[in-house]
């Protein structure tokens, strides 16, 4: 694995626990999510006229696969802006954050993509599963299941299950793209057009459903007097993060290494929350972040 490659997923991790500190900070809703997305979209947008040529090739069935993508990106967002509003970063990021990687492997498994991991990923999943476990507490020696029935921790484990939803939808439409439509597209080209075409169902996703809310009706006259600086750094820090990690995979032998350099955005998304946002820094806090990190390590070997 080159320097290079090094640079730019730590670079990737930083930017992805970076917007996530800045939505948390700013009291995050939908609506400074939309605003965000869009942002991130203009951004991305010339990318689809670079490859305007492309767009008539797109296989009907990709259509749909980034409908359903668009979909459960606005659900995820709306969902984690919930679990920020009502608890700590510290906790709901990681949350959010290593599940998927379980659920996305055993939703590969059941679809026929992975049949066989290997024992490093179901050590990762206990490891992960601990974590997750003890995020919450303030003291490992008084165990309460109410410390988990909280709304942050809800919210945050459902974002997770549609952050999984879309990954594998996305997986499964990539390699669509690429073996229906010859070799029109490559790994490259179908990543970048398919992205921004991601971003833009999912900003009309995200504007459906401020609109069908009066709250985030509100919301979006707050963001656009007040936050939308905050909103553009996000955006931009979403699609860079995207970016970053597409141009690692150029320099790296093992796409694995990959996957796990980025869940260095666990950590430093924790680091954020506590001494920033001066959150809580109990043991258990700590202690699990660590098995989460150690877990996801495992779930990449694997």
């Amino acid at each position: 694995m080159s320097s290079i490659a090094i640079i730019l997923l730590v670079m990737s991790a930083l930017t992805h626990a970076g917007w996530n500190f800045i939505s948390k900070r700013e009291h995050p809703t939908l609506s400074f999510y939309l605003a965000a997305n869009i942002f991130g979209t203009l951004c991305v947008l010339p990318i689809l006229y670079f490859y305007r040529s492309h767009i008539g090739m797109i296989p009907s069935a990709v259509w749909v696969y980034v409908s359903i993508s668009g979909f459960c990106l606005a659900v995820y967002m709306a969902l984690l802006a919930g679990a920020y509003r009502y608890g700590d970063l510290s906790i709901a990021y990681p949350i959010a954050r290593s599940l998927p990687a379980v659920i996305v492997t055993a939703g590969a498994m059941v679809l026929g993509r992975d049949t066989n991991p290997g024992w490093p990923y179901f050590i990762g999943i206990i490891f992960v599963v601990g974590g997750c476990i003890l995020l919450p507490l303030v003291s490992i020696r008084v165990f309460s299941f109410k410390k988990f029935i909280n709304v942050s921790c809800l919210l945050a484990v459902l974002s997770a299950l549609f952050i999984s939803g879309y990954t594998i939808v996305d997986h499964e439409a990539l390699r669509f793209l690429r073996e229906r439509s010859g070799d029109f597209f490559n790994p490259v080209n179908a990543t970048l057009i398919y992205m921004v075409l991601e971003a833009i169902t999912s900003s009309i996703w995200k504007g459906i459903l401020v609109l069908i809310s009066p709250n985030e009706r509100k919301n979006c006259k707050v963001v656009m007097r007040e936050l939308k600086g905050a909103a553009a750094l996000t955006g931009i820090g979403i699609y860079l993060t995207y970016g970053l990690v597409l141009a690692s995979m150029n320099y790296v032998s093992n796409i694995g290494y990959v996957a796990v350099f980025r869940q260095l955005s666990i950590p430093l998304g924790a680091i954020f929350g506590i001494h920033l946002l001066k959150e809580s820094k109990y043991p258990p806090k700590i202690l699990g972040i660590i098995m989460i990190f150690i877990g996801l390590v495992f779930v990449g070997l694997g």
